[in-house]
């Protein structure tokens, strides 16, 4: 190889090194795109299938305000202690991303409590006022086809199914075919087979904590929705708008603020699929796509 082609060649890598440098420092302090998997635990505010814009850059200078909803890294996931192998785990490939909102941070007091059979969260000691969470029941439904279930049935005899079973948010007031938030097929709905009636969870039905209990000094939580928290320097009390639909503080605890990376701050596009890749559910299903486009909820700014 000549040198003119030697140059060439080390000039062009050079550009392209530098150029993928910038694409990464943008997208790790800059700005994020997201996706939210189908958990449904942001309903309605946030709904499976759609995609944010997230504010990484102010994050890094100003502070999380109660309200806001933040990206995190898992909160159970295990960053190594090796200090190459953290960075490489939390800005290269590591812990998934989850979406919740600031319920409470650093130097608050967060009390979650059940009066009147209803759940109820207190903040420094005054009753929270939350018009965010979901105010629709839950219905429960299988996330495959009958037929692929039976599939799955006949190969593995010992599989549990139960697996294969999530809530979707509900509005009873509308036919299956006219639901505001999913597309609601009645092959789907999960029917019970004690009551032989659908599995519908009503808004504010407190959940038990089994008798789990994590205490650290005064604070406790445990699964469920009676917990109290002290939240020292740099923690913060996170948890999901669907309350019926959410692991959050109320499982893990406190969040730490280095775990915290971004704002959702935009909805770009919002599509009913529980595809990771859209595009693919695209090309497999074009015409089906796109009557799966949630075409009122395109384009707006997320509260």
């Amino acid at each position: 190889m000549s040198n003119e082609k030697t140059e060439g060649f080390f000039s062009n890598l050079k550009e392209i090194i530098i150029l993928l440098l910038i694409v990464f420092a943008i997208r790790t302090f800059g700005f994020g795109l997201y996706q939210l998997p189908p958990s449904g635990s942001m309903e309605t505010t946030m709904l499976d299938g759609e995609r944010y814009f997230a504010d990484k850059f102010t994050v890094l200078f100003t502070k999380i305000k109660r309200g806001d909803i933040v990206t995190i890294n898992s909160p159970t996931f295990k960053f190594s202690s090796n200090p190459l192998v953290y960075l490489f785990q939390k800005y290269v490939w590591g812990p998934d991303n989850w979406t919740k909102r600031v319920i409470g941070v650093p130097g608050d007091v967060v009390k979650g409590v059940i009066e009147d059979g209803k759940t109820q969260v207190y903040l420094n000691g005054k009753k929270l006022n939350e018009p965010y969470l979901n105010k629709y029941p839950l219905i429960e439904v299988w996330r495959k086809d009958k037929a692929e279930l039976e599939r799955l049935r006949e190969q593995k005899p010992n599989i549990n199914l139960g697996q294969f079973l999530g809530c979707k948010t509900y509005d009873p007031t509308k036919y299956l075919d006219q639901q505001p938030f999913h597309q609601l097929k009645e092959d789907r709905i999960f029917i019970n087979p004690e009551t032989s009636e659908p599995v519908i969870l009503y808004p504010g039905t407190p959940i038990s904590n089994d008798g789990i209990r994590k205490v650290k000094g005064n604070s406790y939580w445990g699964m469920g929705d009676e917990f109290y928290v002290e939240l020292g320097k740099n923690q913060y009390w996170l948890m999901g708008d669907n309350r019926l639909g959410s692991s959050d503080s109320r499982v893990f605890g406190p969040v730490d603020g280095d775990r915290i990376h971004g704002r959702i701050v935009f909805r770009l596009i919002s599509v009913d699929s529980d595809a990771s890749w859209q595009i693919l559910d695209f090309l497999s299903n074009p015409v089906d796509f796109w009557k799966r486009i949630r075409w009122n909820r395109l384009f707006q700014r997320v509260r």
